[in-house]
């Protein structure tokens, strides 16, 4: 036997998935990748509400893609962003993260609000509301 942990196989995106819900999954990766390296105390509460905040976006991006109005879905998606980036913010600012783990989070943060922006302001066009 060996002493080695095993490998994860990498799962492949399926091509029905939506992209911002693979980004979205790639962030929530390393966001727990990240939180391990919180201190012991701050793991079951800031951590934790971090950690809610991540599958919250997970979920409303799955529920809004499955919506046929998708106005407040999508609002309350861009909202639970909001927390995420201020969460990820104050997580820095206490020094539970050095400054690279935090630019690597608010960069994935920042393409998932592209991507979210995106998708609202095609919703707010003539031919997104037909959708």
């Amino acid at each position: 036997m060996s002493s080695r942990t095993p490998v994860r196989p990498e799962v492949a995106p399926r091509p029905t998935d939506l992209l911002i819900r693979q980004k979205c999954e790639a962030m929530i990766e390393y966001g727990y990748v990240a939180l391990r390296q919180f201190p012991k105390f701050e793991r079951h509460v800031l951590a934790a509400e971090i950690r809610v905040s991540m599958l919250a976006l997970l979920r409303l991006i799955v529920v809004c893609n499955k919506r046929y109005h998708k106005k407040t879905t999508l609002q309350e998606l861009d909202a639970e962003l909001d927390l995420l980036r201020c969460q990820v913010r104050l997580a820095k600012s206490l020094g539970y993260l050095d400054f690279k783990k935090y630019e690597t989070w608010a960069k994935h943060n920042d393409e998932i609000g592209r991507m979210l922006g995106g998708w609202i302001k095609s919703m707010a066009s003539p031919m997104g509301e037909a959708h």
